[in-house]
C-alpha cells in the first residue's frame, strides 16, 4: 500500500490538542513518581549501587570510560547528574531526570502523531513512549519497584521515535528537514545511551527510509549525526571513542557476563518468548498480503534487531511488541483487500496489533502503573541505601533486602551430612588469595548493612581518611559510605582485568562477597600479577584488608 492509499483513510491527528495531551501525560505520570520527594525501591539493589556510584563520581567531574569503565553510555547519567548538581538528592534526581528526558522528547513525539498516525493512534504512541520513559520498573510483570535498568527504557522510547518515521513516511504535514533532525539526534541518542540500540536499528532505519522513498530524511538524518558525533568529539577528544570501545570490549570478553539472562535461541523460541516471535513473523507476512509490502519489508529486516537488543536486555522484554502493533494499525488497508484464504486483511492487522498488544500488555501495564504505586506506597519498611550522606538518603531500599542481612553458604563440606554428595557437585573451584583457600559464602540480602559495617571497622582502626580500596567483588562502592575516596581507572561494576589497581591504596577481599564468581576472577587476575606487595594489615568475619606498597 503506498503513501497515498494509507494517507486517504487516516483522520489527521489534531496538533494543538496532542500537545496537551502529551503534556497531561507527562505532568500526571511524572507528577506520581516525584509526588512523594523520594525514590522507593524493593530490589536490584547492586544495581543501584552501581547507578549511584555512577551518578557521583560524574557529578565530582570524573568522565565515563575515560576515568572510570562502564558499557553505559554517559547520557544515561548525565540528566540524573545535572539534577545532583542543583542540589538534589540522588533519588529525587533520578525522577527529575526522568522527567526531563520525557520533556526533551516531547517535540519529537509530537511530531511522529501529528504527520503520520491517527488521533487514537498518536494518544497510545505518546502514552508508551512517556509510559516507558516515566516508569519506575525495568519491565516484565513483577511489580517490585527499580530503578535498574532505565537507560533500556529510554532507549526503547527513543528508537520508537526513530522506527515509526523510517517505517511510516509522513502524510501532512511533511518534512523531511524536521524527520532528518529527529533521527540525527535519535541515533546520536542512542549512540550516547546504549551502544546495542544504534546496532541493531541503525542499518534497518537507513534501510527503511530508503526503501520508504525518504532519501532526504536520510541524508539530512547522516549530515545531524555526523556534526553531533564530531561535537561529542571535540568536548571529549578522539580517545573518548577508543575508551568507549575498549569498555564494550571488556565487557565481550567477560568471564562473569556470557549473557544478560537467556540465549539467543531461548529469546527466540522458548515459552516465553515463542508468541512474540510468532507476532513479529505473523506482522511481516500479513502486512505483505495487505499490499503493504514495503512497510512488511522494513518490518522483516528489523526483526533481528528486536531480537538481538531484547536478548542483550535483563530479562530479555521484547518491548519491541508495542511498536510492532503500532505498525501494524499504522499500515491497515482502507479498502476491501483479502489475502488468497479470503481474509480481509484490515481486520487481520488489526486482530494481529490486538493480540501483540495483549502479548505486550504485563510487562507495559507494570511500566504504566508503577509511578501510581510508588505514590501509594507505605513508608514503613524502608531505610536509606546509603545511611548518613544527607541528601542522598533520599534513595531507600526494603529493610528487609538493605538492611537484614542474609547469606548463601554451602552444606556439603568435609565432615557434613552432605559431604558424600560433594564429588557431585558443579560448584567451582574456591576463591584463594595468596595461597589460602577462602570459605564459600554468598551475600544474598543486606547489601548497605555490609558496606556500611566494612567502612566503619575501617574508619575505627584508623584505616579510611581519603585513601582508596580496590574491591575483589562486583561492586567497588564503598566509598559511597564513609571518607573514602573513588578509585580512579576502575570500574562501578566489574567485568574483567585489574583496572584502577595502579590507584589504590589497599584491596579489599570480603569474604562473603555479592559475587562470589567474580571474587575468584579478580584474586585469580591478582595472583597472576603478583601478590608480592600485598600486606594483610586487618582481617575481620567480614573482610581481609591487604596494603599495597
Amino acid at each position: 500500500m503506498d503513501e497515498t492509499k494509507r494517507g486517504a483513510g487516516m483522520s489527521r491527528t489534531n496538533p494543538v490538542i496532542y500537545l496537551g495531551v502529551l503534556l497531561a501525560m507527562l505532568v500526571v505520570l511524572g507528577g506520581a513518581g516525584l509526588g512523594r520527594g523520594e525514590l522507593l525501591v524493593a530490589k536490584h539493589e547492586g544495581d543501584m549501587l552501581h547507578f549511584v556510584d555512577i551518578v557521583m563520581r560524574m557529578a565530582q567531574g570524573q568522565r565515563p570510560h575515560l576515568d572510570f569503565s562502564t558499557p553505559i553510555g554517559a547520557w544515561a547519567f548525565a540528566p540524573v547528574v545535572l539534577f545532583v548538581k542543583w542540589g538534589f538528592g540522588v533519588g529525587t534526581a533520578f525522577l527529575a531526570a526522568q522527567v526531563l528526558v520525557a520533556l526533551c522528547l516531547l517535540p519529537a513525539v509530537w511530531w511522529v502523531g501529528v504527520s503520520r498516525l491517527t488521533p487514537g493512534l498518536s494518544v497510545l504512541f505518546g502514552l508508551i513512549v512517556m509510559g516507558m520513559v516515566l516508569a519506575l520498573v525495568h519491565g516484565e510483570a513483577q511489580p517490585d519497584l527499580s530503578l535498574s535498568m532505565h537507560y533500556n527504557r529510554w532507549a526503547w522510547a527513543i528508537s520508537f521515535v526513530a522506527i515509526l518515521i523510517a517505517v511510516l513516511p509522513a502524510i501532512h504535514p511533511k518534512s523531511p528537514l524536521v524527520d532528518g533532525i529527529v533521527l540525527g539526534v535519535a541515533m546520536v541518542a542512542l549512540v550516547m545511551l546504549k551502544i546495542t540500540y544504534p546496532v541493531a536499528f541503525a542499518l534497518p532505519v537507513a534501510l527503511a527510509l530508503v526503501l520508504s522513498g525518504q532519501r532526504r530524511a536520510l541524508a539530512l538524518a547522516v549530515l545531524v549525526g555526523l556534526a553531533l558525533m564530531a561535537l561529542l568529539t571535540l568536548a571529549h577528544g578522539g580517545h573518548y571513542w577508543v575508551a568507549y570501545l575498549h569498555d564494550l570490549q571488556d565487557v565481550a570478553a567477560s568471564e562473569l557476563r556470557s549473557r544478560p539472562s537467556a540465549s539467543l535461541g531461548g529469546v527466540l523460541v522458548a515459552p516465553p518468548f515463542l508468541g512474540a516471535t510468532a507476532a513479529g513473523v505473523a506482522g511481516v507476512v500479513f502486512l505483505r498480503q495487505a499490499r503493504a509490502a514495503t512497510a512488511g519489508l522494513i518490518l522483516l529486516l528489523l526483526l533481528p534487531g528486536f531480537v538481538f537488543v531484547t536478548y542483550q536486555n535483563f530479562g530479555n522484554d521484547p518491548q519491541w511488541l508495542l511498536v510492532l502493533a503500532l505498525i501494524l494499525l499504522a499500515s491497515r488497508p482502507v479498502g476491501d483487500i483479502k489475502n488468497g484464504l479470503g481474509w480481509p486483511m484490515r481486520a487481520v492487522l488489526t486482530t494481529t496489533a490486538a493480540v501483540t498488544l495483549a502479548l505486550a500488555a504485563p510487562s507495559f501495564l507494570n511500566m504504566l502503573n508503577s509511578p501510581f504505586q510508588h505514590l501509594t506506597l507505605p513508608g514503613q519498611g524502608y531505610a536509606p541505601m546509603i545511611p548518613h550522606s544527607g541528601a542522598n538518603e533520599d534513595l531507600l531500599g526494603q529493610i528487609e533486602r538493605v538492611i537484614t542481612a542474609d547469606a548463601r553458604v554451602p552444606l556439603d563440606g568435609e565432615g557434613s551430612a552432605f559431604a558424600a554428595f560433594a564429588s557431585l557437585s558443579t560448584r567451582p573451584a574456591p576463591a584463594v588469595l595468596k595461597g589460602e583457600v577462602l570459605p564459600e559464602c554468598r551475600l544474598d540480602n543486606g547489601i548497605s548493612a555490609m558496606h556500611s559495617a566494612v567502612v566503619a571497622d575501617m574508619a575505627a582502626a584508623g584505616l579510611t581518611g581519603g585513601r582508596k580500596v580496590f574491591a575483589a567483588d562486583l561492586l567497588n562502592a564503598y566509598w559511597l559510605f564513609g571518607d573514602l575516596a573513588p578509585l580512579a581507572g576502575s570500574a562501578p561494576w566489574y567485568y574483567r582485568g585489574l583496572g584502577g589497581l595502579e590507584d589504590a591504596d589497599y584491596v579489599l577481599v570480603p569474604l562473603c562477597p555479592l559475587s562470589p564468581p567474580g571474587r575468584a576472577l579478580i584474586l585469580r587476575a591478582l595472583q597472576e600479577r603478583g601478590t608480592d606487595d600485598l600486606t594483610e594489615i586487618r582481617r575481620t568475619d567480614l573482610y581481609i584488608l591487604l596494603a599495597k606498597g
